[in-house]
């Protein structure tokens, strides 16, 4: 058995201590993310507050805690979006062949030709009032950002699993299995998607870091959560005005986004590996 990188042990280590902080810190960190105190505006980091103050005299690491939940909920819904789409799309096109599979990947083709961040704008500017007032300026945005994110990034997994279905339908226990009568959902589901788990593994882990890194990009251009929702990428945002009288405000939560994304692309290189996906 192969032993695990050190970059991926790193991954490993530091993913799971961020998810730790996040999901079980504020229980022992129990300072409020959104009380506001102009008496404790732009503080350095300290004792009482370890991350500082922004310029509202909120804490940071409440907030970065606060917003690293958020920005990973997201990460894993639109990977789970993305995944499901690319799976289904690459799963036809790869088995039924033929003209289905052409107007499927050429589809697949035109996705992957998009621009995708001007679209994904265009996308949150064009309908966000329309989601906010669907569903609440939370929701709405959130429902609305995980769509535009899993709608541009299925590609790829499509195309894994449209290259693996051709290369294991025509084999020998294939041929076999339906010589004995298997149906098509049979096929599917306990013969060709086995072979093919791999690689969508491990695109699946790092669609994850990308889908991080690109809520944090539209966050950022201010076209994200609204600002009581203290994304790591709306922290940067509102930080962009203070780097030079308060830069803990956008150290922190740009520390957290880098070493969240690069954990998880450490881990999928090591899946990469472990998997022997080329």
């Amino acid at each position: 058995m192969r032993k695990l990188q050190p970059t991926t042990l790193f991954g490993i280590v530091t993913l799971t201590t961020i998810s730790l902080v996040i999901f079980l810190g504020p229980w022992i960190y129990t300072q409020p993310a959104n009380a506001v105190d102009f008496a404790l505006a732009s503080q350095a980091p300290s004792f009482a507050h370890p991350f500082g103050t922004n310029t509202l005299g909120q804490d940071q690491l409440a907030r970065v805690m606060l917003g690293g939940r958020v920005s990973l909920t997201v990460g894993l819904t639109a990977m789970a979006m993305a995944v499901s789409i690319g799976t289904l799309i690459g799963a036809i096109a790869g088995f039924y062949g033929g003209l289905i599979g052409a107007i499927l990947m050429r589809f697949t083709d035109l996705f992957l030709s998009l621009p995708q961040l001007p679209l994904s704008l265009l996308v949150i500017y064009l309908f966000g009032d329309s989601a906010r007032a669907a569903l609440g300026p939370q929701n709405g945005i959130f429902a609305l950002v995980v769509l535009v994110i899993g709608g541009f990034n299925w590609m790829s997994v499509a195309r894994l699993v449209w290259a693996g279905f051709l290369a294991t339908r025509d084999r020998t226990f294939m041929q076999a299995v339906q010589a004995l009568g298997a149906k098509p959902r049979r096929l599917i589901w306990h013969h060709l998607l086995p072979n093919v788990l791999g690689p969508v593994i491990v695109a699946a882990t790092l669609a994850v870091g990308n889908a991080v890194l690109t809520e944090a990009t539209l966050s950022f251009l201010g076209l994200g959560f609204p600002p009581d929702v203290p994304t790591w990428g709306r922290m940067l945002y509102t930080a962009q005005d203070y780097l030079d009288s308060a830069p803990h405000m956008a150290i922190f939560p740009g520390a957290a986004i880098f070493l969240t994304v690069l954990s998880i692309n450490f881990i999928g290189d090591g899946l990469r590996d472990k998997l022997d996906v080329n």
